[in-house]
C-alpha cells in the first residue's frame, strides 16, 4: 500500500512523458499575435491622416468643404483647357470630336476673323455716311456666304478623315461642330488649340 503510494507519488514528480509534452504545449505562451484584419497603411497615407484636423465647428467644416470644391472646379477647369478626355464635357469628348479640333486649328482660315469683322461693321455702322450704309450690307452678305462655304466644306472634310481613322464611330453632329470652331478667335476656343497653323495631321 505505501509502496503503491510512493510510486504514484514519484510518478507524478516527474511526469509521464507524453503527458509532459502536452501539459508543455498547452500552457506555453503563443509569441504569434492574431491580424489585425486590414492592410497596414503606407506612410505617406498615415502621415496624412495624422496632419488632417477635424474641424471644430459647422463654420469651419463648411469653410473648408468650399475651399476644397473650390480647388477641384480649379483643376477640372485648367484639365479642360488642356483637352484632357476625363474633364471634357460630353459634346467635346471622343476621338472624332478631337480630330475635329485638330483639324480646325491646323488651317488659318477666313471664318476664325468674322468676330473682328463684326467690330468693324458695328463701328462703320455709326458713321452717317452714305456709301457705307449702301456697302454695309453687301459685306454682311459677303461674311455670311464665306462662313457658309468654309464651315461646309471644313465638316465635309473631317467627316472624310473620321471615317477613315475610326471606323465605327459616330460622326453625328461634327459637321456643325467643326464649322463652330472654325468660326471662333483661335485664342478663345475651348479647349486650347494643341497644333499649331500648318502642322500636319
Amino acid at each position: 500500500m505505501f509502496r503503491r503510494r510512493s510510486t504514484a507519488t514519484q510518478d507524478a514528480a516527474e511526469g509521464a512523458p507524453g503527458a509532459s509534452a502536452t501539459d508543455q504545449a498547452g500552457s506555453a505562451p503563443t509569441s504569434v499575435s492574431a491580424g489585425k484584419g486590414r492592410p497596414t497603411p503606407k506612410r505617406s497615407e498615415a502621415e496624412r491622416r495624422r496632419r488632417y484636423n477635424a474641424p471644430g465647428d459647422r463654420k469651419e467644416a463648411l469653410r473648408q468643404s468650399r475651399t476644397r470644391d473650390r480647388s477641384a472646379r480649379a483643376r477640372k477647369t485648367e484639365a479642360m483647357r488642356r483637352g484632357e478626355e476625363w474633364a471634357l464635357p460630353a459634346k467635346d469628348k471622343g476621338p472624332v470630336r478631337t480630330l475635329a479640333r485638330d483639324f480646325v486649328d491646323s488651317r488659318r482660315r477666313l471664318s476664325e476673323f468674322y468676330m473682328y469683322g463684326l467690330v468693324v461693321l458695328l463701328f462703320l455702322l455709326f458713321l452717317h455716311n452714305s456709301v457705307m450704309q449702301t456697302l454695309l450690307p453687301l459685306l454682311l452678305i459677303v461674311m455670311v456666304l464665306i462662313m457658309v462655304v468654309e464651315g461646309y466644306f471644313v465638316g465635309r472634310r473631317v467627316t472624310s478623315l473620321a471615317q477613315e481613322r475610326f471606323p465605327g464611330e459616330s460622326t453625328r453632329g461634327v459637321k456643325m461642330y467643326s464649322a463652330m470652331r472654325a468660326l471662333q478667335i483661335r485664342q478663345l476656343r475651348f479647349p486650347k488649340p494643341r497644333v499649331k497653323p500648318g502642322a500636319t495631321l
